[in-house]
């Protein structure tokens, strides 16, 4: 009896591992057909080709860009002018090489809103006169000018208007301030034009880029403000700085934060640090405190 016991006892073991078994190697196969599944593409949005292959560049910063073109709810389209402007002045922007790949950047924002034969970029820190001979003509213009701040520029407002038949062309330094610094101390050929700086410009409208003073523009900014005085028309400034105004706005609204200039976060600093102890009241440390009390008031 014992032996009969066990002799089924084996074969009903032998039976759930098969079982066992065989229920395993189903899972695998179901698992393994799972694995063979392609995914659904994820569905897309309505996109925007015409701002997108403009700026691709540009705006990867933004979340809501896909394959390489503007979702249309952050289209800028609409904010940019329905055909190039018609102007007599020539923008030339001399861009600084590394300027080229930072999200954050404007000149294209300036290329879109002119036509092409009087928006040029050229690219170089270090310019030449066998690479760069239409710049140097263009520099050696007696109606070319430099906006670049300095002592010996004068202010933008001031220049001279020209004859009908003559027009001016404007040299913008493209990039941060330490990089136009070096382009404008190292290239000769831009000593040449007549150097134009703006004054009581305000505070910069591109709010998503820290600056570094109040007053620093960024190129669009700076291209828009001396295209409305050079050309005379005021309503230049908001038509090139509306597509500026709908990215800031865009950029806030998923996610970016409003950025002071670097002046005014040093001058907020030292409103809020506590006054030092001067060599007159040293000694009485309740004159200090005395003080802070007030000015808290």
């Amino acid at each position: 009896m014992d032996g009969a016991e066990n002799n089924n006892f084996q074969c009903e073991n032998n039976i759930i591992q098969n079982g066992t078994s065989a229920s395993n190697d189903h899972e695998d196969d179901v698992l393994a057909g799972f694995a063979a599944l392609e995914p659904d593409p994820p569905e897309r949005r309505p996109t925007c080709r015409s701002c997108g292959s403009t700026f691709i560049k540009f705006f990867l910063s933004l979340p809501t860009l896909f394959f390489f073109f503007f979702p249309t709810p952050v289209c800028l389209c609409p904010y940019f002018p329905k055909k190039c402007l018609d102007l007599s002045t020539s923008v030339y922007i001399v861009q600084h090489p590394h300027e080229e790949s930072r999200v954050l950047r404007t000149a294209p924002l300036l290329t879109a809103s002119l036509s092409p034969d009087k928006c040029h970029i050229i690219k170089g820190k270090r310019l030449s006169s066998v690479k760069h001979a239409e710049l140097e003509a263009i520099c050696s213009n007696p109606n070319a000018l430099l906006l670049y701040p300095g002592p010996e520029a004068i202010d933008i407002t001031k220049v001279p208007r020209l004859p009908c038949d003559q027009f001016y062309s404007l040299i913008i330094i493209d990039g941060t301030w330490p990089q136009a610094k070096y382009i404008f101390n190292n290239n000769k050929m831009l000593k040449i034009p007549k150097q134009v700086q703006f004054s009581n410009v305000g505070v910069s409208q591109y709010v998503i880029r820290t600056q570094p003073k109040d007053g620093a523009l960024s190129t669009v900014e700076s291209a828009a403000l001396a295209l409305s005085i050079l050309e005379d028309r005021p309503e230049l400034q908001d038509i090139l700085l509306a597509p500026l105004k709908a990215l800031c706005q865009f950029q806030l609204e998923h996610g970016a934060v409003i950025h002071q200039s670097k002046e005014s976060k040093e001058r907020l600093q030292k409103k809020n640090e506590p006054p030092q102890a001067t060599e007159k009241n040293k000694s009485c440390p309740e004159a200090v405190e005395d003080k802070q009390e007030r000015s808290d008031r």
